[in-house]
This record gives C-alpha cells, sequence and structure tokens, in this order.
C-alpha cells in the first residue's frame, strides 16, 4: 500500500521523528524511502545572479542529507535522497505528484489547542492540503 514514501526534511531535530517512523513502516512494508530537501527560492523564477547561491546551499545541503540517510541505519529497503530549490510546499506536492509516492510522511509540530487556527499556514499543513496522495503528519 504505502511502499514509496517520501520524507520532506529540513534537517531540524524534529525530522528525527519522521525519520524513525519511515524507517518503521519502510521494513513493515519493505518500502522505499526519498529524502527530500528543498531550498527555499527567494523569488518566483530563478535569477541567474542567484544561481551560485543557491548551488552553495545545495552543497551544504548534500552534507546533511548524508547524516540524515545514514540515520536511517541498515535496514533492508531502498533508499534516496534529492534537493530541489523552489517554494517549499509547493516543490514537495509537484515532486511526489511527478514521482508517484504512495505517501508522504513528515514531521509536524502540536497545535495550541487554544488557538488551532494560527499554525494554519504551517508547511505540513500545506502540503498535507494540496498533496493528492496521502499525508502522515507525524508529532
Amino acid at each position: 500500500m504505502f511502499r514509496r514514501i517520501l520524507v520532506p526534511v529540513d534537517f531540524t531535530p524534529k525530522n528525527e521523528r519522521a525519520l524513525r517512523a519511515a524507517r518503521e513502516m519502510a521494513e513493515i512494508l519493505e518500502g522505499e524511502i526519498t529524502l527530500v530537501h528543498v531550498v527555499e527560492s527567494l523569488e518566483d523564477e530563478l535569477d541567474t545572479d542567484l544561481e551560485k547561491f543557491y548551488e552553495r546551499l545545495s552543497v551544504r545541503a548534500e552534507e546533511r542529507m548524508a547524516a540524515a540517510l545514514a540515520s536511517l541505519g541498515d535496514g533492508q529497503f531502498a533508499r534516496r535522497s534529492t534537493i530541489i530549490v523552489g517554494h517549499r510546499a509547493k516543490a514537495i506536492v509537484e515532486y511526489a505528484e511527478r514521482e508517484k509516492f504512495d505517501v508522504i510522511l513528515l514531521s509536524s509540530h502540536r497545535v495550541d489547542p487554544d488557538r488551532p487556527g494560527a499554525d494554519w499556514m504551517t508547511i505540513s499543513y500545506k502540503v498535507a492540503i494540496l498533496a493528492r496522495c496521502p499525508v502522515l503528519l507525524v508529532k
């Protein structure tokens, strides 16, 4: 069912919960995990003046991505990663659709019950609303 798992990462400690959940899911379902990191672009179209800037950010992200991949351990499942430059929520949703993932599994934060609407514009909320495939939020 959920064999092709996409895990967006931003290299913060909250990603550990999502990575752990993805690893458990992939081991049980003999699945594959793809980690994706989006380098946020400043404009809608990539400015050629900023290409080197985005390239440096992508190289730094690749180093951190290697550590994230290693944190998945030695499980018997396929794993890979990719770096995308763009707007985070839109890029994640478009990549998931283009590559036909079964599920997007990402970390989220706890919502304050006294102010539930205050957090509606988070990346996790946007992805959950916009994605055409199922989305699993890990808190």
